[in-house]
């Protein structure tokens, strides 16, 4: 129990301290990190995104469109396939990403990419069996501290948003 505290408050912390840094949540520092990482003068998708901070389609579109209201992301049709939407950084949110301390669920996925499958497997399982047991299995799993958007953002942000 007590190194779940410590992961969640670690959560905790990093997000009050993103927010005092940067005025954004760790959340968005995170993704904003994961562009800039990734990016190296190219664009995302969101569903790349997704994929790089181990989250859903929705909850990295909320967070983008977020990051968009700051002026610190932008949404374009990809050159190559005008279907397609990337995510790119404005200067701005470069400058951000490149100069705030990395959030603490950054350091998270890091550790959890370098276990041995085994105790990846042996986690997942546990922590399955624990929000089972709570009864939250069916709960969305938004990216840590981050706000869901309201009903009508994300019913606006699935019709006008194309993924990968």
């Amino acid at each position: 129990m007590d190194a779940l505290r410590r992961i969640v408050q670690a959560l905790r912390l990093s997000s009050r301290d993103a927010e005092k840094e940067t005025g954004m949540s760790g959340a968005q520092l995170f993704v904003l990190q994961t562009l800039a990482a990734a990016e190296a003068g190219k664009a995302a998708s969101i569903g790349e995104l997704a994929a790089r901070t181990r989250t859903d389609q929705s909850s990295v579109s909320v967070v983008v469109t977020r990051l968009e209201e700051r002026g610190l992301a932008l949404r374009r049709p990809a050159a190559a396939d005008a279907r397609r939407v990337e995510v790119i950084l404005t200067s701005k949110g470069r400058k951000i990403a490149t100069t705030a301390e990395p959030p603490a669920q950054a350091r998270m996925v890091e550790t959890l990419e370098r276990l041995p499958a085994t105790k990846l497997t042996i986690l997942r399982s546990g922590l399955e069996d624990l929000v089972a047991g709570m009864g939250v299995e069916r709960q969305p799993a938004h990216l840590f501290f981050e706000e869901p958007a309201p009903k009508a953002v994300r019913k606006k942000a699935r019709t006008t948003t194309v993924s990968s």
